[in-house]
């Protein structure tokens, strides 16, 4: 079974930096764009970053300049470096990939991980 394994977040001040990294586990064969979405309480979840395989990432423009995202094709792994984090980046961070794997592509989730920009 394919998984989406995030690691990073926490808990940073204004200004600060965090790094998200995700990891697709399992037999996976191919993957196109992968990306990074956000959830923040009572908003619907958008899309931060995305970096299609072999192209230019995207951002979405309330980080643009803050947020860098990057992909190891030979480790199946994205990666959100954050910096200059404002309390308006507070959110639930989901990683999000387009995977081949089991004869189909199928689109994957990572569990979630909380990242909280307060003093």
């Amino acid at each position: 079974q394919v998984q989406l394994v995030e690691s990073g977040g926490g808990l940073v001040q204004p200004g600060g930096s965090l790094r998200l990294s995700c990891a697709a586990s399992g037999e996976v064969f191919s993957i196109r764009a992968m990306g990074w979405y956000r959830q923040a309480p009572g908003k619907q979840r958008e899309l931060v970053a995305s970096i299609p395989n072999g192209s230019s990432p995207n951002y979405v423009d309330s980080v643009k300049g803050r947020f860098i995202i990057t992909r190891d094709n030979a480790k199946n792994t994205v990666s959100l470096q954050m910096n200059s984090l404002e309390p308006e980046d507070t959110a639930v961070y989901y990683c999000n990939a387009r995977l081949y794997y089991g004869g189909a592509w199928r689109t994957g989730w990572g569990q979630g991980t909380q990242v909280t920009v307060s003093s």
